[in-house]
């Protein structure tokens, strides 16, 4: 496979050499933090929830930061396909002009910007996405804690200086600063344990589903921060991918003692064939949080991940893509003010990335355990 590699936990790789992969074996489905880089994944999106899950009856918990959360939270719209076009054409299509006068514009009128378009691209739909018959949906944010308790021209920078230093340490530190917490649709339990970080969860409802994945969107100082969500502890909500990066979460655990009692059963051999994370990624690595991104020591699988599958673009691929990467929010100044120099880039990317989804569906009907890697 020239395009899509596969990855698998120690679990994941032995249920697969047993089974193979079926869609009805899936539990959980990550979607990551990444801005631009997720528009790769389109494709595989399309064809996963349009195809390939859509055949089965089983409830699938999906859990997403920042574009992670809106691509999962498309997911969940009547026509996913249709959907995922949608949102593949908006994102690359979004111009940020700056106010008169200024050379970028200010994180506000991003900030207003984005959340006119999450609304309208939602508009009259929230209820397909809090009832679907079969997904449970959880947004990620970082709620503000201490001197990120509100949004301040100097207590903000201050505080994430702190939330830096505090993480080089010990991730589970940064906890002081930023905590973890995540909207779950139906009243759904958290598919993954919350020892390893301070957790909150709060129902996702109709009056704060916008704010929420707006809030799970909001890069720090590139956009506002969202506060008092409704229903939510009060404060400031930014990017889910700060705590939780690539969504580096301890799902093993949480599949193992669902299965035991039954929980997710979706079917007679439900409990024999165990629960798998099924993650299209960008990348091999599984990075924990916006601030672990240069602590290489963090960016290795942990047995959080011994039950995933993980799908990412192989590297030697991706340097046959435009300027030889992934669409990134750093296009946006490479590119300036040639909006349609970005634009052709990313959707000739975008059209690449069909391979991946070829391939995947070439493996899953004769899984080739040689071409199946080691998370």
């Amino acid at each position: 496979m020239p395009a899509l590699r596969i990855y698998a936990g120690p679990t994941a790789r032995q249920h697969i050499a047993d089974h193979g992969l079926q869609p009805q074996h899936v539990r959980v489905v990550p979607g990551a933090a990444g801005g631009p880089k997720g528009l790769v994944l389109g494709p595989l999106d399309r064809f996963i929830f349009g195809e390939w899950l859509a055949a089965t009856e089983q409830p699938v918990h999906l859990v997403g930061a920042s574009i992670g959360a809106w691509r999962m939270a498309t997911a969940c719209l009547a026509n996913p396909v249709e959907a995922f076009q949608r949102l593949e054409d908006d994102y690359i299509a979004q111009v940020f002009a700056p106010e008169p006068g200024q050379k970028r514009p200010s994180a506000h009128r991003v900030s207003e910007q984005f959340g006119q378009s999450l609304a309208t691209f939602y508009g009259g739909r929230v209820q397909e996405v809090l009832q679907h018959p079969r997904y449970r949906l959880h947004i990620v944010t970082s709620r503000g804690r201490h001197l990120l308790g509100r949004e301040h021209g100097l207590r903000t920078p201050l505080g994430y200086f702190g939330a830096f230093l505090t993480n080089t340490v010990h991730r589970k530190a940064m906890g002081a600063w930023l905590e973890r917490v995540v909207f779950s649709s139906q009243q759904a339990p958290l598919p993954f344990a919350t020892s390893d970080y301070r957790t909150r969860q709060v129902h996702l409802s109709e009056a704060n589903f916008n704010p929420a994945l707006q809030a799970s969107c909001s890069i720090p100082f590139m956009l506002r921060s969202v506060h008092d969500i409704p229903g939510a502890p009060p404060g400031a909500y930014w990017d889910g991918g700060i705590t939780d990066y690539h969504l580096h979460l301890n799902y093993a655990s949480e599949l193992i003692a669902a299965h035991a009692d039954g929980t997710w059963a979706g079917g007679q051999n439900d409990s024999k064939m165990g629960g798998l994370v099924l993650y299209p990624h960008f990348q091999k690595a599984v990075v924990p949080g916006w601030l672990d991104k240069g602590l290489k020591w963090r960016h290795g699988a942990t047995h959080f991940l011994d039950n995933m599958v993980l799908l990412a673009p192989d590297p030697a691929w991706v340097k046959t893509l435009p300027n030889g990467k992934l669409p990134d929010r750093n296009d946006f100044m490479r590119y300036g003010t040639d909006l349609a120099g970005r634009m052709k880039a990313w959707r000739t990317a975008v059209t690449a990335s069909a391979q991946l989804a070829d391939e995947l569906q070439e493996w899953l009907v004769k899984p080739d355990m040689g071409q199946l890697h080691r998370l």
